[in-house]
């Protein structure tokens, strides 16, 4: 590993084509979950201008269509569109083409007789946690979520004027012996209201880099390495702007590129589907790990088969080339800890309607909530490693 270097990570904010398939595609997963907790969704979701389609599978109660048509325009209406090019209102016409799952798929998952349930899908999920944060998450992904999100917030409090939905971040920092010293660069770039110009932007969004960034990191910030809005004018955005589709911004909603992805999405996809649970349930590991002060980093990868319900492997890093007790880890994990689909569901509570929340600003990092949500970023298992 490089101990000095630049790394760079990006967000998007709710208002991204992308992130606005994502937030409606996990509506559709919660109202399923909440009219049945053992419903199973995969649902895609198209945007583009002044229109959304739905399409995917679904196992559980009968929704009408109608009923989640009137949900998606809830979504877009929270997440501040009604312009011209996509609005939440008529003008933005909603196909749903939702349809039953696969029997194929249904017995090939489902448990019965001495068989346990299986995974819904083959694949590797990789979790992972630092101590760079207070929440054991890499800087630059951490800071990049929270100038977006805190924007967003006071967009929608009406603090923030003239500001769009539509935005993206990007931060680099410099790493000195494999720790953050310094923010090298912030680039923002937010749509805009007609009724200000270039100027006016960069003074209403750069007080958002103070309030999201430590201190001690932007002490040598330059004010000409703060890029907002490079390009120049940035009033049409959204789905107006360019296509949304589910599930394209997998970087942005785990580790910003600081750790592996295993490559599934997670929105969309009831918790029976490993590339959710398991990518949850390896940060829920690696997290615990970092917590338990053991190791300053730590990466986690599952691999499951669809149709058999333990992991295939369990992979350990612990980055210190300690072989043994990396091993000693690992077995820790295989005694206390059930990876199984159900296993996963049943530790971590994940049969709620909890995810509409976390399609923005990162699945991880996140404070977890009473409603069960974030369960994933609770630490109470720190100590069965620290013993």
């Amino acid at each position: 590993m490089k101990k000095n270097y630049l790394f760079t990570s990006e967000s998007v904010s709710e208002g991204h084509p992308d992130k606005v398939c994502d937030r409606i595609s996990d509506m559709v997963v919660d109202t399923y979950l909440r009219a049945e907790p053992q419903s199973r969704v995969a649902c895609e979701t198209l945007t583009t201008t002044n229109k959304v389609v739905l399409a995917g599978e679904v196992r559980g109660p009968d929704i009408k269509k109608d009923e989640l048509i009137s949900k998606v325009r809830d979504c877009i209406k929270d997440i501040g569109y009604d312009q011209d090019g996509f609005t939440y209102k008529e003008a933005t016409k909603i196909e749903s083409h939702l349809h039953a799952q696969s029997a194929d798929i249904a017995i090939g998952v489902d448990s019965s007789g001495n068989k346990d349930e299986g995974a819904g899908d083959q694949g590797i999920m990789f979790g992972y946690a630092c101590d760079e944060t207070d929440v054991l998450m890499p800087a630059p992904i951490h800071y990049s979520h929270k100038i977006l999100r805190l924007m967003a917030e006071d967009r929608k409090s009406g603090k923030l004027k003239n500001i769009e939905p539509d935005s993206k971040s990007q931060i680099t920092i410099e790493y000195k012996d494999g720790k953050p010293v310094n923010v090298k660069s912030v680039v923002i770039s937010t749509q805009h209201s007609a009724d200000v110009n270039q100027s006016q932007v960069r003074d209403l969004v750069k007080p958002y880099i103070e309030k999201s960034i430590p201190k001690e990191l932007l002490n040598n910030l330059q004010d000409e390495e703060i890029y907002i809005n490079p390009t120049g004018n940035f009033v049409i955005g959204g789905p107006d702007g360019d296509s949304g589709l589910t599930g394209r911004k997998i970087i942005v909603d785990t580790y910003g590129g600081a750790a592996p992805h295993g490559g599934g999405a997670f929105s969309g996809k009831d918790p029976t589907k490993v590339d959710r649970s398991a990518a949850y349930a390896s940060r829920y590991l690696a997290k615990n790990i970092v917590a338990s002060k053991i190791t300053d980093k730590c990466l986690i990868q599952l691999a499951y088969a669809i149709g058999v319900s333990k992991p295939l492997s369990i992979y350990v890093d612990l980055f210190d080339n300690d072989e043994d007790k990396n091993k000693h880890v690992e077995s820790l994990i295989k005694k206390n800890f059930d990876l199984s689909p159900r296993g996963i569901r049943e530790m971590l509570g994940l049969n709620k309607p909890i995810y509409e929340k976390s399609a923005a600003y990162g699945h991880f990092g996140r404070d977890p909530g009473s409603d069960g949500s974030f369960s994933w970023e609770k630490v109470d298992k720190k100590d069965i490693f620290s013993k």
